[in-house]
């Protein structure tokens, strides 16, 4: 299974969202609270200058956000990327 991380902030409705869809398919994933500044400045980097949380990743694939995350499921695409 793709090692997940999903880079967050505690009052985004998205975040949770994005959590809760991750949870439904019964997936473990790394929260990456970005309060801080450089926790901030990483993910933006990693994320091709976004700067809007979520952020997710599966494996090497960055995802997008939540809405991009929840429309690769309504395609059949999430599943086959958390099994690889």
């Amino acid at each position: 299974m793709s090692r997940i991380e999903i880079y967050t902030t505690p009052s985004c409705p998205y975040c949770h969202a994005a959590k809760a869809l991750l949870d439904d398919k019964g997936v473990d994933y790394t929260e990456i609270t970005v309060l801080d500044p450089e926790l901030r400045e990483a993910m933006t980097e990693r994320a091709h200058g976004r700067r809007t949380v979520p952020q997710i990743f599966i494996g090497e694939t960055h995802v997008g956000g939540y809405d991009d995350m929840a429309a690769l499921d309504r395609q059949g695409g999430l599943d086959p990327l958390l099994a690889d």
